[in-house]
């Protein structure tokens, strides 16, 4: 059947002047819905007013953009190792991995931040906010990119590590040449997604008065009391940073595209 077809093969990827005149089309429509819902809405606009505070709010999405580079970076390191931790031949290690990361997914990132903050943190004299931010969101987002890291390398067959072996292969060359690249084809879009949630969930660090995006945006509305125009441009600043992740990861994919 032709559906069946579709989801086998995938959409073909169409050409660049296609592709540019779908976008346009796509936001047109789209910035007509808002026009056209804005309009029935009959809200008074006052960007003025919020043009007096845009320095505090480029400020906060710097603050974004660091905290969200960083944490990132760690929270590759931390799933490398709770990933390489469930893995482990010696059974604590491997329990100790698998309940890190059972219990940082099961509980709300919010929860995570209070306790991590106030309880743990104040307990090992960790006073910086900013440090103890990064660390709570390399922690939650590790354990998500950890699961999705053994994932990928437990997708390769066994019969391929196997034929490995039989040519010679040293477990660093099996990695290197047969596990790698396939695994990275394959979590590349789960990893851009969960990469695109960590910069969004940092906006949740304002409960401890990290003086990032969505903080900012607060203050700059309980000056103003001005909502949609504090907070529209909070969106447009997140879609700013998390757009190129998902582009990229696209560019990442279609470099990695070969038959397995």
């Amino acid at each position: 059947m032709p559906w069946q077809r579709f989801f086998l093969r995938g959409a073909a990827a169409p050409s660049l002047p296609a592709a540019t005149l779908n976008a346009v089309v796509l936001c047109f429509g789209l910035s007509a819905l808002f026009v056209y819902a804005f309009s029935a809405l009959q809200y008074e606009w006052h960007w003025q007013v919020l043009y007096q505070y845009r320095h505090k709010l480029w400020q906060g999405w710097l603050m974004t953009v660091m905290i969200s580079a960083i944490s990132l970076l760690m929270s590759l390191i931390v799933g490398l190792l709770l990933a390489a931790a469930q893995r482990s031949p010696v059974i604590l290690v491997c329990q100790l991995g698998r309940t890190i990361v059972e219990v940082i997914r099961g509980t709300p990132l919010l929860v995570q931040i209070l306790i991590f903050f106030y309880v743990v943190a104040d307990a090992f004299g960790l006073q910086n906010r900013y440090v103890a931010g990064v660390l709570i969101l390399a922690l939650f987002s590790g354990a998500y990119i950890s699961e999705i890291i053994r994932a990928g390398v437990e997708s390769i067959s066994q019969s391929q590590i196997d034929s490995a072996r039989s040519l010679g292969f040293t477990p660093w060359q099996i990695y290197r040449h047969v596990i790698i690249p396939q695994v990275l084809r394959r979590i590349l879009p789960p990893l851009a997604g969960q990469f695109a949630s960590l910069i969004k969930d940092s906006s949740l660090l304002s409960i401890i008065a990290i003086s990032e995006f969505t903080l900012n945006a607060q203050e700059v509305n309980a000056f103003t009391f001005s909502t949609l125009e504090s907070y529209l441009p909070l969106a447009l600043g997140y879609l700013i940073l998390t757009l190129p992740v998902s582009l990229y990861s696209r560019h990442m994919e279609r470099k990695f595209n070969y038959a397995t």
